[in-house]
C-alpha cells in the first residue's frame, strides 16, 4: 500500500499504546501510518457516571464521524466500548489477540482485611463508574460502599494514591498495556470465570470505511479470527439485551479445547442482585439466543431446591435463589468429627505447602491451633475453601476453580513439585491432588476429622438435589430414589462419578462453590 494512512485515536495514554500498537503492527506489514487525536464525549464529560450520558458510543463516535469524513483512515477503539452496531458504511476490519480480560482489585494496604472475601476492609470505599461491576462487587460483598470513579487509568490509579477510595477496580489488559507499577497497593486479581467482564473485553478493534477494500485486505494480516468467533457471541448478546455502557452486563466467551464456554452475568440495574448463567457448547451457531432466552421473563425456575449442606442466610447461594423466590431445603447428610485433639509441632517444621480441599478440613486443622513455618504457602480447592482460609486470616497462594481434580493437580504441581505438602484432611482422603505430584515430592497425609453418614435419611420432594460431597450421595441413596422429573446438580467430578454409577443424568457446575452452584441451578 502506497499511502500514508491516518489513524484517529483518543488521546489518554492506554489509547495512544492502542493507536501505537496498531501503527507498529501495520509497520510490520510495510504500512505506514500516522496518529490523529480526536477527543469524544467520555473525554470531555467527567463529572457524569456513564448511566447518566446520553445516548451511546461516549469514546467511539467523533472517531466514527472523522471515518466517514474521510479526515481518517482507521480508528482503533477497545471493542467493548463500541456500540454493537456500526454506522451505516463503517466496518470492523480486524481484532487483536485478546489480552487477560480479568479485572484487578486494587486496595490500599491500610484497608486490606484478609478476613473478608475480596480483601477489602468491611464497609470499604470502591470506586468504579461501571453498573456491570458494580452489581457483581455488591452480589459478593453487600456491605461496600461503590463510589463514582472516572478519568483514564493512570488518573483513577492516582485518586486511589490520594485516598479518595480504600480500592478501585481497573481493567487487567490497560494496566498491563501501559506497564504499570501497582506494587504499593494490594492486588487482588479476579478471573474472567468468576468476576464477568464486559462484553469484548482486553480486545482492540480496527474500524475503516467499507468502500476501502484495499485497507480491508491489507488489514487481514492483523486480523485474529478466532478471537472474532468468540466476541460475535459476546457482542449479539448484548445486542439481543439492548444494551450498552450502562447495561449491567457481563458475558465472556472462550474455547476450552473444542467446546465454546460462555459465562454471563445479568442484574436489572447496578444494585441489583444479578443471574448468571455458564453454558458449555459445541458450536457458536444459536448460542448467543439460547443466552438470552435463559433470562426471559416468561422462564419458569424450579419452587424448591435441596442441598446436601447447611446454607447461611447471607450466602450468595440463597440470595440468588430468593431472588426467583426458591425455596431452599438445606440440611447435611453427613457429620464430621476430630480424629485428633493434639498435633505434634514437628510434623510442620519443614512443610513448603499445605493444602486443604475443604472446608471442613481448615476449621479442623486451624482449631488444632498448629504451629506454621514462616514461609509456609497455602493451595485450597475451590472458593469454599479459600473463604474459610481468609476467616482464620491467611491467604491461599493457590486456588484450584476447576471441578476436575485432575486439573487442579496439574496447575498444583507446577508450583508444588519438589518440595514438602502437608494435607490435612479426611482420615480417608481420595489423594485426587496427590497424584499430580512428582516423586521427588514429600508428601504428609493429616487426618484431622473423619466423615460419619447420618442414618435413616428422610428423602426430599424438591425439584432440584444438590449433592455436595460423594458421601452424600452414599447417604441419602441407602433408603430413597430419585422421583421421575427430579433434577441433580453433582459438586465435583467424584460426586458425579457416583451418579454414573447409578445410571443418573446429572449437571456439573463450571466451579465448586455457591456461584458455580447458583449458575447451574439458574441454567437448568
Amino acid at each position: 500500500m502506497e499511502r500514508t494512512l491516518t489513524i484517529g485515536t483518543r488521546g489518554s495514554e492506554l489509547a495512544l499504546w492502542q493507536a501505537n500498537f496498531v501503527k507498529n503492527s501495520l509497520a510490520a506489514i510495510n504500512i505506514n501510518a500516522e496518529l490523529k487525536i480526536i477527543k469524544t464525549q467520555g473525554d470531555r464529560i467527567l463529572n457524569l457516571s456513564f448511566d447518566k450520558l446520553e445516548g451511546k458510543g461516549f469514546f467511539t463516535k467523533e472517531l466514527e464521524e472523522e471515518l466517514l469524513a474521510g479526515t481518517i483512515d482507521l480508528a482503533v477503539h477497545s471493542h467493548k466500548d463500541l456500540p454493537t452496531e456500526n454506522p451505516p458504511g463503517l466496518i470492523i476490519a480486524a481484532v487483536s489477540e485478546r489480552e487477560d480480560p480479568s479485572e484487578l482489585l486494587l486496595i490500599l494496604k491500610d484497608c486490606v482485611d484478609v478476613r473478608q472475601k475480596l480483601s477489602v476492609k468491611y464497609g470499604g470505599i470502591v470506586g468504579t463508574s461501571s453498573n456491570r461491576r458494580k452489581a457483581q462487587l455488591l452480589a459478593l460483598r453487600p456491605d461496600l460502599e461503590i463510589e463514582d470513579l472516572r478519568g483514564n487509568v493512570p488518573t483513577r490509579v492516582g485518586k486511589l494514591r490520594d485516598e479518595d477510595y480504600d480500592a478501585i477496580m481497573l481493567a487487567k489488559a490497560g494496566v498491563h498495556r501501559l506497564g504499570l507499577d501497582l506494587s504499593e497497593f494490594h492486588v487482588e486479581e479476579l478471573t474472567p470465570t468468576e468476576f464477568i467482564p464486559a462484553p469484548a473485553q482486553g480486545v482492540l478493534a480496527i474500524q475503516i470505511r467499507e468502500s476501502d477494500t484495499e485497507l480491508y485486505q491489507a488489514l487481514q494480516a492483523l486480523h485474529h479470527q478466532d478471537v472474532a468467533d468468540e466476541l460475535a457471541v459476546e457482542r449479539k448478546v448484548l445486542k439481543l439485551f439492548g444494551g450498552g455502557c450502562h447495561l449491567p452486563l457481563g458475558c465472556y466467551c472462550r474455547k476450552d479445547d473444542d467446546k465454546y464456554q460462555v459465562f454471563t452475568s445479568k442484574a436489572d440495574d447496578g444494585e441489583g442482585f444479578p443471574d448468571r448463567l455458564f453454558i458449555e457448547t459445541d458450536n457458536t451457531e444459536g448460542l448467543a439466543e439460547r443466552v438470552v432466552a435463559k433470562f426471559g421473563k416468561d422462564r419458569k425456575f424450579p419452587q424448591k431446591v435441596f442441598i446436601s449442606r447447611e446454607v447461611s442466610e447471607n450466602s450468595y447461594f440463597r440470595k440468588a435463589l430468593a431472588k426467583h423466590n426458591i425455596e431452599i431445603e438445606a440440611r447435611s447428610l453427613i457429620r464430621t468429627v476430630p480424629v485428633i485433639t493434639k498435633l505434634d509441632p514437628y510434623i510442620l517444621r519443614d512443610t513448603d505447602w499445605i493444602f486443604f480441599t475443604s472446608r471442613n478440613a481448615v476449621d479442623y486443622f486451624f482449631g488444632l491451633k498448629p504451629q506454621l513455618p514462616k514461609k509456609v504457602k497455602f493451595g485450597v480447592m475451590g472458593s469454599g475453601s479459600e473463604d474459610a482460609l481468609r476467616r482464620h486470616g491467611y491467604f491461599a497462594e493457590f486456588t484450584g476453580e476447576s471441578n476436575d481434580t485432575t486439573e487442579v493437580a496439574t496447575d498444583f504441581a507446577k508450583l508444588a513439585n519438589g518440595t514438602n505438602v502437608t494435607f490435612p484432611g479426611a482420615a480417608s482422603p481420595m489423594r485426587s491432588i496427590h497424584q499430580g505430584l512428582s516423586a521427588d515430592t514429600k508428601i504428609i497425609d493429616l487426618p484431622v476429622y473423619e466423615t460419619v453418614l447420618e442414618e435413616d435419611v428422610e428423602a426430599t420432594a424438591a425439584d432440584v438435589l444438590v449433592f455436595t460431597s460423594p458421601s452424600n450421595v452414599d447417604a441419602y441413596f441407602v433408603d430413597n430414589l430419585l422421583e421421575p422429573n427430579q433434577k441433580v446438580v453433582a459438586i465435583g467430578k467424584s460426586t458425579g462419578k457416583k451418579f454414573e454409577e447409578m445410571g443418573v443424568r446429572y449437571t456439573l457446575p463450571f466451579s465448586p462453590d455457591e456461584v458455580g452452584l447458583a449458575e447451574a441451578v439458574f441454567g437448568i
